[in-house]
This record gives C-alpha cells, sequence and structure tokens, in this order.
C-alpha cells in the first residue's frame, strides 16, 4: 500500500545525499518534495502541514550527530514524526510506539463489536480475529449479527468452520440486539471467553442503522468497540472514523485491505485526526492474513527501512520447533537430503507470499517494485512437484537416482530431464555447503555461493522477466539479481 509513498521520500532524501552542511534551502527543498509525496498519498493536509512543520524545527533546530550524514538525520527526524504520526502520544505528551493490544475483560466473556461501512471486510475480518485469538489460547465465539445483507449470516458460518472457531446464528425471529445479548448469555453457559459480534455494515449517514448499533452498545456493553476501514477509501475514511467515534466512542480503528494498491493516507491520517488507535490491519485475503499495528514497524516499512522483527515473528510462527531441532541435529552430523528440504520449502510457504517477505528486509522493497514474483513462486512450485515424483528411497538417497530413474521423475513431475540434472547438481552443491558449514569450515565458495533450487533469479541465476513497464522496457535488463551476496 505504502509503495509509491515511499519511493517519494527515498527520491527526496536523495537530494540530501553528499552535502556535509545542512542549511535551511537544502530542508525546504526536501520537505516541499515529502509534503507532496505525503498529499499524493492522500494523506490529511492538516496532518501533512503539521508533520511538515515538526520536521523543519527539528532539522534546523538540532546539530548534526556525530557519524551521521545531513540526509540522514532528515531520515531520523521523519521517521521519529512518522512514529508519532501513527502512534499517538501518552499523557507527558511521549509518543506511544508499542502496539496497543485489543481490550480484554477480567471476567468473560470479552465482547468486541466490529463495526463499519458496508464492503469493509467485517465478516472475513470476525473470521480473521477468531483465528487470531485461538492461536493465543482463547476461546472466541463468533455472532452473526448482520441481518440486512442477504447470506451474510452463511457466510460467517463458511468463515467460522474455515478457522475452526463456533457460530452463533440462531437468527430466525430475532433482531440484532437479540441475537447478540442471547450469544453473550451462550458464551457464559459454554465457557467461551471472547464474543466477536459481526455487525450490519451502514452508510454513517443511516441514522436508523446507527441507532441500532447504539441499542447494541448499550445492551451488550462491549469491552471494545473496532470499526473496521477499508484502506481504499483515502481521505474518507477519515470522515467515516470521525461520525462513528462520535457517535459510538470506538476503541480502535482495524485496517483492512493494506496489501491492496491503495495510496495509504488513511492509515496515517486516521490516527492523527481522530486520536484513537490503529490496532489491527489486514494484509491479505487468507484468514490469517491480520498483523496486530506496531508504528515503528509501519513507520518504517515507509521509508523503507524494512521490518524485521515482523518477519522473525513470522519465522517463529511458521517453523515447527520440533522439526527445527531435528534439522539441526541432521545438519550438524552432516546429513541432509531431499526431504529435509521438501520440509523446508512447506516451511517457508507457510511465511507467506515471497513478494511479503523480501519487502520486510530492509532496503531492497524499492530494487523489487519491478520483479514479476510468479517467476520464483513456479520455480518452487516446479521443484516440489520434481521430489514429490520421487520415491521415499530417493528422497533420502539421492545418489541413487540415475538415467533412468531421472526420466521416470521427469516423466512425473512433467519436466524435462536437463532440469532434473540442472536440479541435482543444485542440491549436491548446496548439500556440500551444508557439511562445510556443520563442521564449521563456513561457507566454500562466497562469494558465488550455489542458487538454493527452486529459487532462480533470487540467488543468482537467471531470472524471469521483470514486469514490463508501460514505455516497452524490461524494467530491469532482463536479469535480476538481489543486491546481497
Amino acid at each position: 500500500m505504502f509503495e509509491a509513498l515511499a519511493e517519494k521520500l527515498q527520491n527526496a532524501f536523495a537530494k540530501l545525499r553528499g552535502n556535509q552542511k545542512l542549511t535551511e534551502a537544502d530542508v525546504d527543498a526536501a520537505l516541499r518534495e515529502v509534503r507532496m509525496a505525503l498529499l499524493e498519498a492522500d494523506v490529511n493536509f492538516k496532518v501533512v502541514k503539521n508533520f511538515v512543520a515538526r520536521v523543519k524545527e527539528r532539522a534546523l533546530g538540532e546539530g548534526i550527530l556525530e557519524g551521521l550524514q545531513p540526509a540522514q538525520m532528515v531520515i531520523k527526524f521523519v521517521h521519529e514524526e512518522m512514529i508519532a504520526t501513527l502512534s499517538g502520544t501518552d499523557a507527558e505528551g511521549k509518543p506511544l510506539t508499542e502496539a496497543i493490544p485489543l481490550t480484554m475483560a477480567s471476567k468473560p466473556p470479552t465482547v468486541l463489536m466490529l463495526c463499519g461501512l458496508q464492503g469493509a471486510g467485517k465478516t472475513t475480518l470476525a473470521g480473521k480475529l477468531g483465528a487470531h485469538l485461538r492461536k493465543l489460547g482463547r476461546q472466541p465465539l463468533l455472532v452473526a449479527c448482520d441481518l440486512q445483507r442477504p447470506a451474510a449470516v452463511k457466510q460467517l458460518e463458511i468463515v467460522g468452520e474455515q478457522v475452526k472457531v463456533p457460530v452463533f446464528s440462531q437468527t430466525a425471529g430475532k433482531t440484532p440486539v437479540q441475537v447478540a445479548v442471547e450469544a453473550v448469555e451462550y458464551a457464559k453457559q459454554n465457557r467461551l471467553d471472547v464474543v466477536i459480534l459481526d455487525t450490519a455494515g451502514r452508510l454513517h449517514v443511516d441514522e436508523t442503522l446507527m441507532e441500532e448499533l447504539k441499542s447494541l452498545k448499550a445492551q451488550t456493553k462491549p469491552d471494545e468497540i473496532l470499526l473496521v476501514l477499508d484502506a481504499m477509501t483515502g481521505q474518507d475514511a477519515v470522515n467515516v472514523a470521525t461520525q462513528f467515534n462520535d457517535l459510538l466512542e470506538v476503541g480502535g480503528f482495524v485496517l483492512t485491505k493494506v496489501d491492496g494498491d491503495a495510496r495509504g493516507g488513511a492509515a496515517i491520517s486516521v490516527r492523527a485526526v481522530v486520536g484513537k488507535p490503529i490496532k489491527l490491519v489486514g494484509i491479505g485475503e487468507k484468514l490469517d492474513a491480520l498483523e496486530v499495528f506496531h508504528p515503528e514497524r509501519m513507520a518504517s516499512r515507509i521509508l523503507g527501512m524494512g521490518d524485521v522483527l515482523t518477519l522473525i515473528e513470522k519465522a517463529e510462527a511458521a517453523v515447527d520447533e520440533k522439526q527445527a531441532a531435528a534439522m539441526e541435529k541432521k545438519l550438524k552430523g552432516g546429513k541432509f537430503d531431499f526431504e529435509d528440504f521438501l520440509s523446508m520449502q512447506q516451511q517457508m510457504k507457510r511465511l507467506g507470499p515471497l513478494e511479503q517477505l523480501f519487502k520486510l528486509l530492509p532496503g531492497v522493497g524499492a530494487q523489487l517494485k519491478d520483479v514479476d514474483w510468479s517467476v520464483p513462486e513456479k520455480e518452487m512450485a516446479k521443484v516440489e512437484a520434481i521430489i514429490r515424483s520421487m520415491t521415499a528411497k530417493e528422497r533420502r538417497s539421492p545418489e541413487l537416482i540415475n538415467g533412468a530413474r531421472r526420466k521416470r521423475i521427469a516423466a512425473g513431475a512433467g519436466v524435462s530431464v536437463q532440469e532434473i540434472n540442472q536440479l541435482l547438481n543444485q542440491f549436491e552443491q548446496m548439500r556440500r555447503m551444508m557439511r562445510a558449514m556443520s563442521s564449521g569450515k563456513g561457507m566454500p565458495g562466497m562469494p558465488g555461493m550455489p542458487p538454493m533450487p527452486g529459487m532462480r533469479g533470487m540467488s543468482g541465476m537467471p531470472a524471469g522477466n521483470p514486469k514490463k513497464k508501460k514505455d516497452g522496457g524490461s524494467g530491469g535488463g532482463g536479469r535480476f539479481k538481489l543486491p546481497f551476496r
């Protein structure tokens, strides 16, 4: 969502690089670019004005720290002020840089009420939130309070089944308020500690439906009211948030469709204008694509600095500790086979799309904007097909794969024998590297380490064509290599 903004901000900072002294004219020129980048990203103009004023005051008022260039100092100020804008401040005026968790009642069940405009993604979010809470050891209950939209109840039942969370859908002849009250009682009787109310989407000018929300709040006394905002709505998200907050006093916001091509202004504006925190962000269509909002991490992504902490958390969630321990033992013993490699690839797939993962690495996102990510994804799928076409004995002992076996595997995977040969050669190089590392000799052949099978174009191998630019150029010379090798 922030790709265009990040690129423009990087261009603004680039104009300061090489300057040994920071003059007011330099600062004004850079901040003019920053101002335009933020306005074009659909950030509220008052927020932009205050943001730029704070950065300019600091840039002209503070000395250059030892070891830092003027451009680095401006980036530092922009980063810190972006964090302050996204997080808000505490009672002493200091930025709240930590994630703000959901409010949980001391005595269960906790009632979470979702509200927002129609089409914002509330029902899908209810399922994502249920799955997220299950991972935290909670016992959630999804409640179908949307009786306006056709098939809304059925959709919630399907979503609940997919994430293995029970759904209260006894709605026949009842009002949404009655359904919610009965659901809370049901949760108490069945020891379910979180109730998630999926309310009907509505326009904030629809007085009848807004009154219904007020009644729901009065009758269920929710511990947290979450306003679901579609990141694609731009500045109008601020108007929606303001009116819902005036009526219901929401506890925080959830931004959905953050993985889309929205300009990103809603995320920066809504916290500053309305004064309530962003608590969660939806980063994809899958039901596990939900992240806790961390202002510091989001600010780093916006400025192209990556987000290593989120990458680490994704890895910890995806990697099975027992499998990792077993793999470590094998590597120390100098053993590594296709069974192990297939297990590694499956765990890597659980981390999410490669494009999202590489964008979390510092300094990499801007260099990958023209890469056709379908190429490495297809290569990984091809490698998996080849390995699954092997027998269990062949996976454990690749040296058994002779000419006849290669033909059989190629036929089973739908590839050529040459591709089988290439994979086996790459795998053997990789296995030698693993053995050298386990013996304490380090990586042989650095630089020029062997490419990881299935990652063509991502480790120095020929890449697929990057996405064509509008002018008909290749966008990257036909080959792509990572900037770190």
